[in-house]
């Protein structure tokens, strides 16, 4: 089927684009490669260089059936620091995707929320119903939803939220003036540099790798039960920054002694997701997180030997 991706250049954007080639779909993808990588792009994509907020992209969406729409401002310091740019990407873009989508009678949008949603929650495992947003970052998200609401009752546009935690693997955004941590531990140990922590490292994260995301990334498009519907994407597990740096320079056998910085704002202590609704519909994660980082410490290697990082 015709799919299109926005945020095609990003970390999930472009994965869930080589995995749609491989089921034999036709990508359209668009980004504004503000931070997304074009090299992270599959060639087989039709790819247009464009602003979710441009009115550009609607004749793009003639003859679509699913959209994913990925594209954000989503490093929370970047988006504490911006609240006007936070809002205009965030929530102006994402209501033209979904002004796009309703005019070219698109079957269905999937969409990106975030876990960030649930900063202020004391519940863990957390469940969708938990909304306690403590950020520009993660209120920009909940506007999504409220705008999501709001068009599936007034046009019937089908829409499915997902609430990523901390997806990982080959293609992540390494160039944040904060990076992922996984990415940043792997390049900077193999770089000869000690790893830099913020605050003590207890924190604790629910990391999940992009494989198993993409799996569900399927199922809502051709399970008619993820319509209209919220989903955790987690992997039901935590790890402090601490223990996956641990997990990190054991797998790359090199031990330096971690720089702690002091902490940043807007941050949740914990995440945990509760991913009960996703196991209804029969996904489960497969990957656990020493296989994960494996595969993402290939990855990077090869990309430090290319001269690309």
């Amino acid at each position: 089927m015709k799919i299109l991706i926005t945020g095609v250049a990003g970390f999930i954007g472009s994965n869930l684009a080589l995995r749609l080639f491989q089921e034999g779909d036709e990508v359209l993808g668009i980004d504004n490669l503000s931070s997304g990588l074009k090299e992270n792009i599959p060639s087989e994509v039709d790819f247009y260089p464009l602003d979710v907020r441009s009115k550009k992209i609607h004749g793009l969406f003639k003859n679509v059936e699913v959209v994913f729409h990925l594209a954000a401002k989503n490093c929370i310091s970047d988006c504490q620091h911006d609240p006007v740019e936070t809002a205009d990407i965030n929530v102006a873009g994402t209501v033209n995707v979904f002004e796009a989508a309703r005019k070219a009678e698109v079957r269905k949008v999937i969409y990106a929320e975030s876990s960030a949603l649930y900063e202020g929650s004391d519940r863990f495992p957390t469940p969708e119903s938990e909304i306690k947003p403590e950020s520009f970052y993660a209120i920009s998200k909940l506007s999504s939803l409220y705008f999501a609401k709001a068009y599936n009752m007034f046009f019937g546009l089908n829409l499915t939220a997902l609430r990523y935690f901390c997806v990982y693997g080959p293609a992540q955004d390494y160039r944040r003036a904060i990076p992922p941590v996984m990415s940043a531990f792997i390049i900077r140990l193999l770089k000869g540099e000690r790893p830099i922590i913020y605050g003590t490292g207890e924190k604790k994260r629910d990391f999940i790798y992009v494989d198993d995301v993409n799996d569900f990334h399927l199922k809502c498009i051709l399970d008619p039960q993820t319509d209209n519907k919220t989903f955790n994407l987690g992997s039901g597990k935590n790890y402090s920054i601490c223990e996956v740096y641990k997990i990190v320079s054991k797998l790359l056998n090199i031990r330096l002694e971690p720089v702690f910085k002091p902490d940043l704002p807007g941050e949740a202590q914990v995440t945990l997701a509760d991913i009960t609704e996703a196991k209804k519909l029969g996904w489960e994660p497969k990957i656990d997180i020493k296989t994960g980082l494996k595969r993402s410490i290939a990855y990077i290697k090869n990309e430090l030997v290319s001269g690309r990082i």
